[in-house]
């Protein structure tokens, strides 16, 4: 029988531009994020047993040089690197060793100090992890350049041609995006753009209608979240700020990915699906059960994919829960209360735990004007290319 795994501390810095805050190195934001979560959860680092902390640019070590600046207190520290997923991952491992009675306090850590404009490569002199996903992909639409937003815009244009599904959807999911974004101080942006601002915006795949503001950005920042077994909780008197992880799932790809010859569940669906199938028979809940969700909508149309592979309604109908406003404010679920990546912005190593502590903040009734009213259950889903999914699902202990 596993042990139980309570989020009791969380924190993060304002996602920025890269290169805005000037001389704003990863050692000073995970300081800062760090030291937020461990005043979150009351406690000191020496505490911690274990850190997880995340990044994907960067040299070996520097999730030993990103926690040294909260104590040398000799503790484990294990570098993850998954991509996109690399928060989410770094959280799974912390939660993992409390479940597996290895540790009762863990902090989990993620990071990115990244270079302005698109996503590049480090390594040229070897075969690149997502070559294969990327000629497989090629097979089924012209490539185009840059890869991420023609990965994802693709996928969207595969819906559309499939379920009747529009660009004008994707441009409704950015709007509302960036609306909730206006009330999250942590967010890179926090500017409404309207239907007419985004879709006269910088075109970025012309095919699929995919425009800047659709699009996640760059960002600098650090995100954390300390997390504690049932035993700590009680003896540390934390059960006020506590939030229980119910449910939680990592998937990398599977056979599916490559035999369905589909776009979409080459940018991830199907290990989203089977995530999110284990984490709701892990917690014994339904879609239907969940309040608040922050997803992975690194590209609007992604987004849309998502609610489908996370259950919130059949396939091929994703459109239809836009058109009727149910992932919004008064809807059924409120997606992305944050303002999701689109809008709050995409450190890589830190994405995963700020969406953590969105949740916990949402499920504690602290989240101020982006409070969901009523919230009572959580699912967060983050996915990395490459690949895997991470899903994982809250409520107050």
């Amino acid at each position: 029988m596993s042990n139980k795994v309570y989020v009791v501390g969380v924190g993060m810095t304002k996602f920025e531009k890269p290169g805005r805050r000037e001389g704003w190195d990863y050692p000073a934001m995970t300081k800062e994020a760090g030291e937020n979560a461990l005043a979150d959860a009351a406690i000191e680092y020496q505490k911690v047993e274990q850190a997880y902390v995340g990044y994907c640019y960067g040299e070996s070590c520097s999730g030993h040089r990103a926690v040294y600046g909260l104590g040398l207190t000799g503790v484990p520290v294990f570098n993850v690197n998954s991509n996109c997923s690399t928060g989410s991952s770094a959280l799974f491992l912390a939660a993992q060793a409390i479940r597996g009675g290895l540790a009762d306090c863990t902090l989990a850590l993620g990071f990115e100090k990244m270079q302005p404009g698109s996503l590049g490569t480090t390594y040229n002199d070897r075969e690149q992890p997502m070559q294969r996903h990327l000629m497989a992909m090629a097979e089924l639409r012209e490539l185009a350049f840059p890869p991420a937003p023609w990965m994802f815009g693709a996928a969207g244009l595969e819906h559309n041609e499939r379920y009747g599904s529009t660009p004008e959807h994707n441009v409704m999911i950015a709007e509302k995006n960036h609306r909730h974004s206006v009330n999250n101080p942590y967010a890179q942006f926090q500017e409404h753009y309207s239907v007419e601002d985004i879709k006269a915006a910088k075109m970025v795949y012309e095919p699929a209608q995919l425009t800047r503001p659709q699009c996640s950005p760059t960002s600098d920042g650090s995100a954390a979240a300390v997390l504690a077994s049932e035993r700590f909780v009680t003896e540390h008197d934390l059960a006020d700020r506590a939030v229980e992880i119910i449910g939680q799932a990592l998937v990398t790809d599977v056979p599916g990915t490559f035999e369905t010859r589909s776009m979409r569940t080459l940018v991830g669906s199907e290990m989203s699906t089977e995530a999110a199938r284990r984490v709701y028979d892990q917690a014994g809940i339904g879609p239907e059960d969940v309040q608040v969700i922050e997803l992975h909508d690194c590209f609007a149309p992604n987004e849309l994919i998502t609610y489908e592979a996370l259950g919130l309604c059949a396939e091929g109908e994703a459109h239809k829960l836009v058109e009727a406003g149910d992932t919004g404010y008064g809807g059924r679920w409120v997606v992305n209360p944050s303002g999701g990546l689109i809008s709050k912005g995409h450190p890589l190593g830190a994405t995963g735990l700020a969406q953590c502590a969105e949740l916990t903040w949402q499920l504690r009734g602290a989240a101020d004007k982006r409070q969901v009213a009523g919230a009572r259950v959580a699912l967060q889903h983050n996915i990395g290319l490459g690949g895997s999914a991470v899903v994982t699902a809250y409520r107050p202990a």
